[in-house]
């Protein structure tokens, strides 16, 4: 749970550097574009979530060199992958801007932002390789450690580049997606390093054919995480509508509540991998002990989140910026979503817990049909709501997300997944 939460530190460093140095439309132009590595971080998650499921069983039944050989061959997977999606995004960048129907200052500085990040992303796909491998073996101690070397440098190049701080120039918001890059592929080159001393990572000849058992288990996952984010970006378009505030609000909305959501992943990567190593022992029950566990653990987490929700909204949201139109639509946004946190821990966690066992389509059919709901909804409700309409369309869906998720984990059909 401590590497996940290090996690949204490069977002929300991003965040605060953009909207305390570059002002309203850079902030903007940063949460557009946000949504959109959003979409290429969940792709990434199709090697990676295949990736767990794969090498955690190959762990519980006690055969470490074939999951030696899974990490390699999802790592092949994942550099040609990430050329195909970084190619895409560029190629497309214009017109989801224009999709978005964001102002021309917000897109020419969203685009700043993207093009940068979408040139590094084998960078990132292949770092979601390297940590899925640790995770699967049982160690979250050493992704953990890379990650927090790897904010910390981030905390320090993020001023530098975005402000042109000493000698460096100033690259204003491409600084932010530049920074995250340098430090992520710094992690990634030291984590493969530790894999090939610690035998957990084999080469051996490349095969199409040994990424099959990952796409099909990570598809659905990322085709969900992929389909929830660009319903966010079309919910940006719905948002536009109400001004660049209400844009800078959702975006640092996102990113506060992305903290106890990151909470959630944590707790999911342990269920997952718990998951999958019992049940490649055999141990069908503490399989199910260990995911009921994880979702209660996360559950007071986002607890503690909501509350803080209610209580200081226009404190955490004053963190990032100082605009009062940004600061009244930032603490709506959190007082409403503040009920869906519990309901979150269970979407998350859970649904991770069954990627483990390889258990996917179903619970991705589930959340991707509340999520896909979202946007009539959201125009439903902005008619008579305004702004407040689309909080609550967030809000709503995401607590029958984590209904249904639950429904699904309790019938116990991922049990009998084989992998």
């Amino acid at each position: 749970m401590a590497a996940a939460l290090l996690q949204t530190r490069f977002n929300i460093t991003d965040t605060f550097w953009v909207g305390r140095g570059l002002g309203p439309a850079a902030l903007a132009g940063v949460s557009t574009g946000g949504f959109a590595v959003w979409m290429v971080l969940s792709l990434a998650e199709l090697t990676a979530a295949g990736l767990t499921a794969v090498a955690s069983r190959r762990h519980g039944e006690n055969r470490p060199g074939r999951a030696a050989a899974a990490v390699y061959q999802a790592t092949l997977m994942a550099l040609v992958l990430s050329v195909v999606v970084g190619l895409c995004g560029l190629a497309g960048l214009r017109s989801l801007f224009g999709l978005m129907e964001t102002s021309p200052a917000v897109t020419v500085q969203g685009a700043g932002y993207l093009s940068t990040y979408l040139a590094g992303v084998p960078v990132v796909f292949t770092y979601f390789v390297m940590d899925a491998a640790f995770r699967a073996a049982g160690d979250t101690r050493t992704p953990f450690y890379l990650l927090g070397g790897a904010v910390a440098l981030n905390l320090l190049l993020d001023p530098v580049l975005i402000l042109g701080l000493g000698p460096a120039p100033r690259l204003g918001i491409a600084g932010a997606a530049g920074a995250t890059l340098l430090t992520r592929a710094g992690a990634c080159a030291v984590g493969y390093g530790l894999l090939l001393r610690r035998n957990l990572v084999v080469r051996e000849r490349p095969s199409p054919r040994a990424w099959l058992p990952m796409a099909r288990i990570g598809l659905p996952t990322a085709a969900g995480g992929a389909v929830f984010a660009f319903v966010y970006i079309l919910l940006t378009r719905i948002t536009s509508r109400f001004g660049t505030a209400a844009l800078a609000a959702l975006g640092v909305g996102h990113r506060i509540e992305s903290l106890s959501y990151m909470a959630c992943v944590g707790f999911g990567f342990a269920a997952a991998t718990a998951v999958g190593q019992n049940l490649g022992a055999g141990a069908g029950e503490r399989a199910r002990a260990s995911g009921a566990s994880a979702a209660r653990h996360a559950m007071v987490a986002t607890a503690a989140a909501g509350v803080a929700f209610v209580l200081v909204p226009r404190t955490l949201v004053g963190l990032f910026t100082h605009d009062p139109a940004v600061l009244d639509a930032g603490a709506s946004y959190l007082r409403i979503v503040a009920i869906a946190q519990l309901f979150m821990a269970l979407d998350i966690v859970l649904e991770s817990a069954m990627a483990g066992a390889g258990y996917t389509l179903l619970p991705m059919a589930a959340s991707l049909t509340l999520t896909v709901a979202r946007l009539p909804l959201a125009v439903w409700l902005a008619g008579p709501l305004g702004l407040a309409g689309i909080w609550w369309t967030i809000s709503l869906t995401a607590a029958a997300r984590g209904v249904s998720v639950a429904s699904i984990w309790r019938l116990g059909r991922w049990r009998e997944r084989s992998v």
